[in-house]
């Protein structure tokens, strides 16, 4: 038998599932794997059903029904006064990932070098390196996670086609402020790069903050490729329904490799999506409070247990320093916690292939059910 492909010889196992593995083999809560452990909305699955029942369970379009295409035009316009021609400029995708997936070949050559802002979510490195890529890290420097200007001016070169941010951010809950995102693009524009938006947990901000698209900034709608998810606004994340909203061009990039891909996504889950964008306005803020709830209340305990670190102003996670609790490593200080107080986190280091900033923190996510965190702060206890 051949050896496998090269452009895989140095994946390994995902971190979220080796965590996942783990915390099952040792019966540990797992605050790792960032999905609620609770269902979302019971209108949501309601509205599914009836979609199955109306006969909605064919091929979609390729790029997507054409209902959920004009409702994720109409939000943008709606919350952000942008504007997306549904048959031209947007794409549903099977979830974020293979919507990054599809941005990335879609548009990034051999040699092509795509800069990436550590910590990063993982698929965007693995799709770089399939694409035959090169990934080129500037770290977000802790505590507050800002990025030094003048590393990404000089990160990059002749070769760079592609700028990937995230915002809010994942793993470090960082929302990003106008005037940062404003340096970004600055660049970008100045040396004529596309930017990947991954704006994902768009609508999981806290304490009035807003989200700033990036591409609402001046000069940036047509360069900017962004992409967002149902699964994190409706805490659907098995649904795996996501989008890109991008221009003409890259548009068809991306439906091109798509189409060959996956060629379409669930019919019935397009469909309640579309219905679910209608009820955003009223959806929204219960959905904000109750995981505002979650973050404040297990902040709180952590800080009782000796966590010392910022409140995060968005997404359903949080990035934890350790120092104060082990002179281990966060991938050695993980698998402790797991076998021994039976918890399960992410170690980041995971998420940089520059800094050696990931070892001094432990990725929390708090998603999860009262009961969940309780007992997960219980085990804690134990340190």
């Amino acid at each position: 038998m051949k050896d496998t492909a090269l452009r895989i010889a140095d994946f390994k196992d995902s971190i979220f599932g080796v965590i996942s593995r783990l915390a099952r083999e040792h019966q540990a809560v797992n605050l790792g794997q960032g999905f609620p452990d609770f269902d979302g909305p019971e209108f949501m699955k309601d509205i599914v059903y009836k979609k199955m029942k109306e006969g909605h369970n064919q091929y979609a379009p390729f790029p997507g029904t054409p209902n959920l295409r004009q409702e994720i035009s109409n939000y943008y316009e709606r919350f952000y006064r942008l504007s997306y021609n549904p048959e031209t400029q947007v794409t549903v995708t099977v979830g974020a990932t293979e919507a990054i997936y599809l941005v990335i070949m879609g548009l990034i050559n051999p040699g092509d070098e795509v800069i990436v802002l550590e910590p990063f979510y993982d698929s965007y490195v693995a799709s770089i390196k399939m694409a035959g890529g090169i990934p080129v890290p500037v770290t977000m420097h802790a505590p507050d996670f800002t990025i030094d200007v003048k590393e990404l001016t000089a990160a990059i070169s002749p070769r760079t086609k592609l700028l990937i941010l995230n915002n809010p951010h994942n793993p470090t809950g960082k929302v990003w402020a106008k005037d940062e995102l404003e340096a970004v693009a600055k660049l970008t524009i100045q040396h004529d790069l596309y930017l990947l938006s991954d704006e994902v947990y768009e609508f999981l901000v806290f304490d009035g903050i807003k989200h700033i698209p990036t591409a609402t900034l001046e000069g940036m709608k047509d360069r900017t490729i962004t992409i967002s998810s149902a699964g994190k606004t409706f805490g659907l994340t098995g649904w795996k329904i996501g989008w890109i909203c991008a221009n003409e061009k890259v548009t068809q990039a991306c439906r091109l490799v798509h189409q060959y891909v996956t060629f379409a996504v669930s019919t019935p889950m397009q469909e309640a999506v579309a219905e679910g964008l209608k009820q955003l306005p009223d959806y929204l803020p219960g959905f904000v409070e109750l995981y505002k709830g979650k973050r404040d209340s297990f902040y709180a305990e952590m800080k009782k247990l000796g966590f010392d670190f910022s409140l995060p102003k968005g997404t359903y996670f949080m990035m934890v320093p350790i120092a104060k609790h082990t002179k281990l490593n966060d991938v050695d200080f993980a698998m402790k916690l797991i076998k021994e107080n039976k918890v399960a986190t992410v170690p980041p280091s995971a998420f940089y292939l520059k800094s050696t900033e990931g070892e001094k923190f432990l990725r929390f996510c708090f998603a999860k059910k009262e009961e969940t965190l309780r007992a997960a702060v219980e085990n804690l206890k134990g340190l």
